[in-house]
């Protein structure tokens, strides 16, 4: 059980998310971003499963087949893409819906977020994109709303390489 660690990780995240958010002009969802992480059903959940390396839910999910917290977090919370799903008009099942843009907005803060926060000092630009690629075609996500996450962390992943040289790059110049 890590309270304390867990309370660290989950402020330090939100944190990052206002920030990247208050960049994007998107005020209300920054500080209102994961508030639901603070709730007796989320928090004591993610201390108990606390790792440090990656979110609570995963340990949660490996350990019991399912995870309380997330169900709960997804729910209330409009920047995942999961709380965005729904029976087809069409009788196709469930489907994804597409998200506003100030949703989709906000899970790309918060993605770039939760790479940070787990990833440390081997965070790059490029963590967001990568992690995204590895998911995306086993999830129930709306397409246009997924073409879109992805255009914008591959923008992201982009910007990175070609603004911040590497030592070497700089030394061959």
């Amino acid at each position: 059980m890590h309270p304390i660690r867990h309370f660290r990780t989950i402020t330090h995240h939100r944190h990052l998310v206002r920030k990247y958010c208050f960049r994007v002009g998107l005020y209300w969802r920054g500080l209102t971003h994961d508030l639901s992480k603070y709730s007796p059903t989320e928090f004591w959940r993610g201390a108990r499963y606390y790792q440090g390396t990656f979110s609570p839910t995963q340990q949660e999910r490996r350990e019991n087949g399912y995870s309380l917290a997330w169900m709960h977090h997804k729910g209330r919370n409009r920047h995942h893409f999961e709380y965005w799903t729904d029976y087809s008009p069409t009788g196709e099942g469930i489907v994804g819906v597409e998200m506003p843009r100030k949703y989709v907005a906000e899970m790309f803060c918060d993605r770039i977020a939760a790479c940070r926060v787990y990833q440390g000092e081997k965070y790059t630009d490029a963590s967001p994109y990568d992690y995204y690629q590895k998911s995306k075609d086993h999830i129930l996500i709306n397409q246009e709303t997924s073409d879109l996450l992805d255009r914008w962390l591959l923008l992201l992943k982009d910007c990175l390489l070609y603004t911040s040289p590497s030592p070497r790059d700089t030394e061959r110049s």
